[in-house]
């Protein structure tokens, strides 16, 4: 809840350290080392732009320049045959923001170093040693998103040569054809200087990188890749069938699998994926209600037995409609709470500057309040306590009796009274399964103790993260992540539906996730990164509410593709439609974020300009609910559908509102009793 670093710096911070120049080489087994033969021996992603420069070098006449665009990190590299068992030192001069020098394959611990030097030329060095069966090696530099240019020049990699063997056949070959160009994609073979393409058995052309494009004439083609390298070729890849001639496509296949499960006021709606489709249709009792991009929709029907189908489309049209569901909603609000909420944060065990509240003087427009925090004995304990704040601290702290009376009195008035766990300070790493349950004792004994709820989940920090090549939503394998999923759904088990579950997690841990998920395919990305997504998914069923942090954030790419950064009415509906559209995880339409019902989503802010980065004014915040709930008032962003049951406004914290005047929940109460 408190001040963040930008998520750039966090993924930065994983990275590496420049070290010190290492002494002259014996032996430069890199092809091109100094790229004066332009880019031969290197491939650059495609977007790069790399080139060779002739100003700014730092020795010949000729150094590498290539710029980060979008997703892409203008990656150049190469691979180079090496001996097993061998040790190896990698160094290269670089410029820029920030540049990366790195190596892969190694049969090792693959090293990775970067520095920031934008005005003049620096020297990366790093090494390695390669395993008992590694013949070649990748060695790559590049930048980082979204900062700007750089320069390489001088690699050296250092060690003995290797014996040169071919490239392994590529793989996962995809082809598309439209009126008069057949284009190609596969995925990069390990040791490949470049790549032959076969058009009905006969090769049409090469490639340095992983893709093609001709215009092969009307009809049907069969094409295959092979991958060469200065030892020869590799066998073809296998074949894929492209037509040329007719640029439309089929219309999509019906959708199957529809499941519609009901909580509350609201029908969550799921479906497989139709071959080909670009969009979906949604039609309630006949009637088409939403149009989602992804396979899931939640909708609103009002109390009664409804009737639910879906069709795919595309341009080319729409497919039949998927077979029925039904959904009966009784029209009660999950959770026991009112349709509009204020959500707030309640310093009860410290003050913060703000002055402390006592339970009793907690206003009455504040309908969840959150006691913060609750906090580990240990980072890897579980053991989680939590004690009122001291006199010492807070001279008007009431007693324990006192405390626990004031908490009746608000249960009494239909308020609901949770811990919350974490926040900046606790770190909790559910690492073990004697953590996890730890965790679930502790956390239930204070529960019981003060008669409470539920609980808020705020792990911040490095609480949570990912394990590389833990990169399915579904079944997520990092211990931290399993661990707590297990003791939320025990506690949650433990006592039932009246159990309230909230989590405030930061934009990074959430719609980061669009494009960036735990360390990535190289393995070089924060692991943090989007790392709340599969708890969220795990516990949709479960969850009361989701108030992310809009606050203490770098700019977010949105739905749109944009990046938006916090403090405006737009980056508050495109954060939240994220939520309730659903969205696929970096990029992999396989891999889906559903969206979640609108009743368990509220907008999280700060209080008062001084309790958080991202202060949003009354008007933007009212602004941005009106946009998301009603259709109106919106700004440049559009979201992807209107959520009038948007549940209500988070904020940190009740005492920095009462410092502030009340300005927060006098204002947005009175907003939200207004939407009714």
């Amino acid at each position: 809840m408190y001040l963040r670093k930008l998520a750039v710096a966090a993924v930065l911070a994983l990275s590496g350290t420049m070290l010190a120049a290492t002494p002259a080489h014996a032996a430069n087994i890199a092809t091109n080392p100094g790229f004066e033969n332009g880019l031969s021996g290197w491939t650059c992603s495609a977007s790069s732009g790399a080139t060779t420069v002739s100003s700014p070098v730092h020795g010949g006449t000729r150094a590498l320049q290539a710029t980060p665009a979008g997703n892409d990190t203008a990656r150049c590299q190469q691979t180079v045959s090496v001996r097993p068992s061998s040790a190896y030192t990698l160094s290269a001069w670089v410029r820029g923001g920030y540049v990366f020098l790195g190596a892969t394959g190694t049969g090792g611990t693959d090293p990775s170093t970067w520095t920031s030097s934008p005005s003049s030329y620096a020297q990366l060095s790093t090494s390695f040693t390669t395993g008992a069966s590694t013949t070649s090696v990748t060695i790559h530099v590049n930048g980082w998103y979204g900062q700007g240019v750089y320069q390489a020049d001088d690699v050296v990699l250092d060690g003995a040569p290797g014996q040169g063997q071919p490239p392994a056949a590529p793989t996962g070959l995809t082809g598309t054809g439209n009126a008069t160009t057949a284009s190609l994609s596969w995925s990069a073979s390990s040791g490949a200087t470049g790549y032959n393409v076969y058009r009905d058995g006969t090769r049409v052309g090469t490639a340095t990188g992983t893709t093609f494009s001709e215009t092969p004439g009307t009809g049907t083609h069969s094409y295959q890749v092979s991958a060469t390298n200065a030892s020869g070729e590799s066998a073809r890849s296998g074949a894929v069938s492209v037509t040329v001639g007719n640029d439309q496509p089929p219309p999509p296949s019906v959708p199957s699998g529809l499941a519609a499960t009901v909580s509350g006021t609201s029908v969550s709606l799921r479906w497989n994926a139709s071959s080909g489709a670009t969009g979906y249709n949604v039609y309630r009792n006949g009637t088409r209600v939403g149009t989602p991009a992804a396979t899931s929709y939640t909708d609103t029907p009002g109390a009664g037995t409804h009737s639910y189908q879906v069709s795919a489309s595309n341009s080319a049209g729409e497919s039949a409609r998927s077979g029925a569901v039904s959904a009966t909603v009784t029209g009660t609000p999950p959770g026991n709470l009112p349709k509009r909420v204020l959500v707030g944060y309640l310093h009860a065990s410290f003050a913060n500057g703000s002055g402390y509240i006592r339970m009793a003087d907690v206003p009455n427009e504040w309908n969840v309040i959150n006691l913060s925090f609750g906090e580990p004995t240990s980072v890897t304990s579980g053991d989680i306590r939590f004690t009122q704040c001291p006199v010492a601290e807070c001279p008007n702290v009431e007693s324990e009796a006192e405390f626990i009376a004031g908490i009746r009195a608000k249960q009494a008035l239909g308020k609901k009274v949770l811990i919350s766990i974490g926040g900046q300070n606790g770190q909790v790493q559910l690492s073990t399964t004697a953590a996890r349950d730890k965790f679930v004792q502790s956390v239930g004994a204070i529960i019981d103790k003060y008669g409470l709820d539920g609980l808020d989940i705020d792990f911040e920090g490095h609480s949570l993260y990912l394990d590389n090549g833990d990169t399915n939503l579904s079944a997520p394998t990092t211990p931290v992540i399993v661990n707590l999923i297990s003791a939320l759904k025990t506690l949650k088990a433990r006592y039932g539906a009246r159990f309230v579950l909230t989590m405030a997690p930061e934009t990074f841990f959430v719609q980061l996730g669009y494009q960036f998920y735990g360390p990535g395919p190289n393995g070089s990305a924060d692991r943090r990164a989007a790392s709340y997504l599969p708890v969220i998914h795990a516990m949709r069923d479960d969850l009361t509410l989701l108030h992310v942090q809009d606050y203490n954030s770098g700019p977010i790419m949105g739905l749109d593709n944009q990046y938006h950064t916090m403090g405006g009415h737009d980056f508050h509906v495109a954060m939240t439609d994220m939520l309730l559209a659903g969205f696929p995880i970096a990029g992999n339409p396989n891999n889906v974020f559903p969206a979640l019902r609108q009743d368990q989503v509220a907008i999280g802010l700060p209080a008062a300009p001084f309790a958080g980065n991202g202060f949003t004014t009354v008007a933007e915040v009212q602004k941005a609910f009106d946009c998301l709930a009603k259709g109106t008032n919106c700004g440049s962003y559009r979201p992807r559908g209107v959520y009038p049951n948007l549940r209500g406004l988070m904020t940190w914290s009740i005492n920095w509102d009462r410092y502030n005047a009340f300005e927060f929940s006098r204002s947005h109460r009175a907003y939200l009793d207004g939407l009714g």
